[in-house]
């Protein structure tokens, strides 16, 4: 295996890495460009084009989505590994230097460094470090970069439509966690909660129902049940708006509440929704004015017939053994195998194909959509090993 090592880190070269990131990053591909990922995936088809891999980019959506496909085939029968990443981005607002990314005390800035062209540059080579050399013998790695993934996720679901995704054995996620392997992901929904009252002039309060009111006993409710019902399921609900009420003088006739939902186990969209309705009905027996209307925003739709379903992987799976082992060893640190804080495609790919899907990859998601958006230069290199290494022994296993 150290000769395998020093084999692949002969073809795996950091300023290269670098090189394929910030012409990346240069690249705006946020929802504000019309041909929003088309750049980057001919960009990126250039590089598989050069280094010999068959690569297509496809249209998702004309003139606005792409992806783009690669693929390694040993010849040999095997599994199938998918590396995937998308290639959009959030905007940039207010961050300086966002596509003139530069290197400060071994980090690179820039917008999209984290989230996720750092990350795809190095599966990009691990990809071509595993052609030059030759050593995947058996089964295939296939390179997805997609598109969207920040609103609506039309490239996974072109994956998962077009087939391509359901021809894999296992996806690693390249989104970024400091090179350490999470095994799920939390799926997501926001509702809005319309609390209606009866608006007094406030010299009158008693006649009224004041709505806002109304609202606290929903929130106490929220705080002293549902939150710690959900973090025990390894879930959030998490309160971030509330709108109520006209001007002081006035009792308020309705209010606003908004709860973002992060959840562990396999929903439909419809029963998402149950948990609200039970306690809005239990705080209506015993007040009788109370009213309550509970309504999923849509967030987790994207294309009828999908939603943003979270992910698990059995931490026993091979893909998480192996890229665990191989993350450990060439990070020197042995770390917990743990749920992503975010959301990731892996939430589509485990939820409608039941692909056992990992998210694993180079930066830091807490700076990810920030100001201070990077990626250590260092971990560029150390992930494009981790994957070799990986599709090498994932692929080999019957």
């Amino acid at each position: 295996m150290e000769d395998i090592r020093a084999l692949l880190k002969e073809h795996i070269d950091q300023e290269e890495l670098v090189k394929l990131t910030i012409d990346m990053v240069r690249m705006e591909s946020h929802y504000k460009i019309q041909k929003q990922e088309k750049e980057v995936a001919e960009y990126i088809k250039a590089y598989f084009d050069k280094h010999g891999i068959p690569c297509e980019v496809i249209v998702v959506e004309e003139d606005r989505h792409y992806n783009v496909v690669a693929a390694l085939d040993s010849g040999v029968p095997g599994k199938t590994l998918m590396l995937n990443g998308h290639m959009d981005t959030v905007l940039a607002s207010g961050m300086e230097d966002a596509f003139d990314p530069k290197i400060i005390d071994g980090e690179l800035w820039g917008r999209g460094t984290s989230d996720m062209k750092g990350p795809l540059a190095s599966a990009m080579v691990s990809m071509v470090a595993l052609k030059e050399t030759g050593l995947l013998k058996s089964g295939k790695v296939i390179f997805a970069g997609v598109a969207d993934e920040e609103w609506n996720s039309w490239g996974a679901i072109d994956l998962i439509e077009s087939g391509v995704a359901g021809s894999v054995d296992a996806a690693i996620i390249c989104e970024p966690t400091c090179l350490t392997v999470r095994n799920a992901n939390r799926g997501l929904e926001w509702f809005r909660f319309t609390f209606k009252g009866k608006a007094v002039h406030g010299g009158e309060m008693h006649k009224g129902v004041n709505a806002i009111l109304k609202a606290v006993k929903f929130i106490d409710g929220v705080e002293k049940k549902l939150i710690p019902a959900a973090e025990a399921a390894g879930g959030i609900l998490n309160i971030g708006v509330i709108n109520g009420g006209t001007k002081p003088s006035t009792v308020p006739g309705e209010c606003e509440l908004y709860i973002d939902k992060r959840y562990t186990t396999k929903e439909t969209y419809d029963s998402l929704s149950k948990e609200f309705i039970d306690l809005a009905e239990e705080i209506r027996k015993d007040d009788p004015e109370f009213v309550c209307e509970v309504e999923p925003m849509g967030r987790a739709e994207m294309k009828e017939g999908y939603v943003h379903g979270p992910s698990y992987t059995d931490p026993s799976h091979p893909i998480v053994t192996i890229t665990k082992k191989y993350a450990d060893e060439i990070t020197g640190i042995d770390a917990p195998v743990e749920a992503f804080p975010a959301w990731a495609d892996a939430g589509l790919f485990s939820t409608y194909l039941d692909t056992p899907s990992i998210i694993m990859g180079p930066g830091f998601i807490e700076c990810c959509h920030a100001l201070d958006e990077r990626i250590p230069v260092d971990h560029l290199p150390k992930a494009a090993l981790i994957y070799a290494l990986t599709a090498i022994e994932f692929c080999g296993t019957v």
